[in-house]
């Protein structure tokens, strides 16, 4: 696999947290492979995020297999996956996912009652798969987590060790 003069030039620009605009077939997969790499040599983790689930395991799959090849690691944050594996797929050089995935484990790792329970790591960069789609479309449509209150006997505990700090 070789790399064409445009996408080294879509990598480059990448590279240093740019958007890089490219017409359909000069392959933007590929070109993602470069920033992904250089960036996640720094050992701070790269979020590369697509559109939809069928994107994201494709280019888990495949280009997943360069950077592993290469030494890093990959993961791969897909919905309805268990907290422990979410965990460890951001604990990876390299994670891949879903944009809506990716914003809703931020709003889940905000109402986590402890450290533990978070699954993101601190952010470094992130490379977006079809941008304007997910930064622009996608944004039109708001993250909503609902769930069942947690009982007010829970609530009258933390009210207690909150007061105990004072």
């Amino acid at each position: 696999m070789r790399h064409f003069d445009v996408q080294l030039i879509g990598g480059l620009v990448l590279t240093e947290g740019n958007i890089s605009e490219m017409a359909t077939g000069e392959g933007k997969t590929l070109v993602a492979s470069l920033p992904s790499y250089v960036r996640a040599l720094e050992g701070k983790g790269v979020h590369v995020i697509t559109v939809n689930d069928y994107l994201a395991k494709r280019d888990y799959e495949l280009i997943g297999q360069i950077h592993r090849f290469l030494g890093l690691t990959v993961g791969l944050n897909v919905p309805m996956m268990e907290p422990s594996k979410k965990k460890r797929a951001y604990n990876a050089d390299i994670t891949y996912g879903v944009g809506t995935e990716f914003g809703f484990d931020y709003l889940r790792d905000n109402m986590a009652r402890s450290m533990e329970d978070k699954v993101q790591r601190p952010y470094h960069f992130a490379i977006i798969d079809e941008v304007d789609s997910v930064l622009i479309d996608e944004a039109k449509t708001p993250l909503i987590i609902a769930g069942k209150m947690s009982s007010n006997e829970d609530l009258h505990r933390i009210a207690a060790r909150l007061a105990k700090r004072f």
